[in-house]
Formats: C-alpha cells, sequence, structure tokens
C-alpha cells in the first residue's frame, strides 16, 4: 500500500459549499448584529466599572471575570430578524451595516436594545428598496407611454398643413354661393399626408 493512497493527497480540494446572495446577506447582517450586541455588553460593563469606582473610590476590576457573551437574543426574535434581513437586497447589505453602525454610536444602547435598533434600521431599508421598486415601477410604465407617444409624434410629423391650397372652402365663398355651408368646421386648416 502506497503512503499516498493512505494520506489521501491525490483527491482534489474539496470546493466551498455555494451559497445564495440572500444567505450571504442574512449572516453577514446576523455577524453584525451579535458582534454590536458584544460591543454594547462590553461598553454597559466599562461604564459599570467606571460608575463603581467613583462610587466606591477603589479600582476592584481586575479582580472581576466576566462571561464572554451573557446576553443572547430568544430564538424566536431571532428567527423574525433573519426573515427580515432575506429581505434586504445584496447592494444594501453594506449601507445597512453602515445606518445600524451609526444608530449605535448614536444611542449607545444596551445590549437588550439592539436588537429593536437593528430591526428598526432593517425596517428602514425595506421600505427604501420598496419606494426604490415602485419608483423603478413607474419608471418603466412612462417610458412605454412615451414610446407610444412618440409613435404618435412621429405620425403627426408626416401629415403636414397645407392653409394656402387653392381648393380650400371658405365661408365667405359659400355665402357668394348661396349655398348652405356644410357641418365642416371652415377655420381649421384641410390636413393633407406627404409622401
Amino acid at each position: 500500500m502506497s503512503l499516498a493512497s493512505w494520506f489521501r493527497w491525490n483527491e482534489p480540494p474539496s470546493r466551498i459549499s455555494q451559497r445564495s446572495p440572500t444567505e450571504m446577506v442574512v449572516e453577514t447582517l446576523m455577524m453584525e448584529l451579535s458582534w454590536q450586541i458584544k460591543q454594547a455588553e462590553k461598553q454597559q460593563r466599562e461604564r459599570e466599572n467606571e460608575y463603581r469606582k467613583i462610587k466606591t473610590g477603589v479600582d476592584y476590576g481586575w479582580l472581576v471575570s466576566y462571561p464572554k457573551h451573557s446576553y443572547d437574543i430568544s430564538p424566536g426574535e431571532r428567527l423574525q430578524l433573519e426573515d427580515m434581513c432575506t429581505k434586504i437586497h445584496p447592494s444594501y447589505c453594506g449601507p445597512v451595516i453602515v445606518r445600524f453602525r451609526q444608530v449605535v454610536a448614536e444611542y449607545e444602547p444596551e445590549a437588550q436594545e439592539v436588537s429593536r435598533l437593528f430591526r428598526s434600521v432593517l425596517q428602514e431599508a425595506a421600505e427604501k428598496i420598496k419606494e426604490e421598486e415602485e419608483a423603478k415601477k413607474l419608471a418603466r410604465q412612462w417610458n412605454t407611454k412615451n414610446r407610444t407617444s412618440l409613435s404618435l409624434a412621429t405620425f403627426k410629423s408626416r401629415s403636414r398643413i397645407s392653409p394656402f391650397i387653392s381648393d380650400i372652402k371658405t365661408i365667405s365663398e359659400d355665402v357668394e354661393r348661396g349655398t348652405q355651408p356644410t357641418k365642416r368646421v371652415w377655420s381649421m386648416p384641410e390636413f393633407r399626408n406627404t409622401k
């Protein structure tokens, strides 16, 4: 038995599983949420330590050991947030993260409040996406209407107004001849198709 077959060096490397863009968006946004929760916990602990230090005048922070991650969102809430993340288009993933970080920096929330802020940012992004889709839909409708109106404009440009042609009848000719005028409006010029 050869050594190479024993270690399986001849086998091709396993391929990375192909994930859909939606799955990648959900994973990225949820990782950002968990990171922001950890950061909020860390800032909350630092604020508590500063408060204790000011209150007691002694720093015992070096004695305290904190759990790595104490707050976690409930499974139901996680599923709701993941469902909301699926509605985010991949091109909006970056702007959503940037907006979420701005909101977190602005409000400096506690760990329990981070998921609510995340939900509000996702709702804001979903509404923006919906508005842009409606605007695109209206633009498409407008473009199709413009195409039909352009075809009418080309039809109208083919017909020429000829106001000085000699066979144009006027009311004064009918009065001079003593005939009844036809029902046509005589003040309108006659339209002819030019070839």
